[in-house]
């Protein structure tokens, strides 16, 4: 995807959404000191070419009584197998990306270089969550062939805002 031309000022406008994202289009206008139909008109260009997402509520994983945040690295079986599509064109990376999407305790997955293919981060109640849907979900998985697994003790810094330079 083509890198979008972005100036100082969307940059202004971007860190303003990023630090709350129910600002009125006049309240955002006022902070970068322009008016009304141009700012809206800038917000929309970012929206419509992909740079702005969407918009959503962050919750609180904790108050929520998600209190265990895991780190997953699993290895996927790379030979062809039952469940594969004869010709080839089914992968077991396409089966186990397409099962985690039905996951709602995966809240990430990145596929990754080196030993592991896929870092999952699984925020669940409990051990006992953790375990069930290890036990019953991914291991049950039959591309998955190793699973190691990191707790999170202790979370000082987390944000969804990325670094507009």
């Amino acid at each position: 995807m083509a890198k979008i031309e972005i100036d100082a000022i969307d940059r202004r406008i971007l860190a303003i959404l990023q630090e709350n994202g129910r600002l009125s289009n006049q309240e955002i206008a006022e902070r970068i000191n322009l008016s009304p139909s141009p700012c809206l008109r800038r917000i929309r260009r970012l929206e419509e070419s992909g740079v702005i997402r969407g918009y959503v509520a962050l919750l609180d994983a904790q108050k929520l009584g998600l209190d265990l945040l895991a780190y997953v690295n699993v290895r996927l079986e790379k030979r062809s197998g039952p469940g594969l599509s004869p010709r080839g064109d089914t992968t077991h990376a396409d089966l186990f990306r397409a099962a985690v999407q039905t996951w709602p305790e995966v809240v990430a997955c990145h596929a990754m270089t080196g030993d592991m293919d896929y870092l999952l981060r699984v925020q669940v109640e409990d051990m006992a969550h953790f375990s069930r849907f290890v036990q019953d979900q991914l291991l049950h998985h039959p591309s998955v062939i190793d699973v190691k697994t990191s707790f999170s003790l202790e979370k000082f810094k987390e944000t969804t805002a990325l670094p507009i330079l």
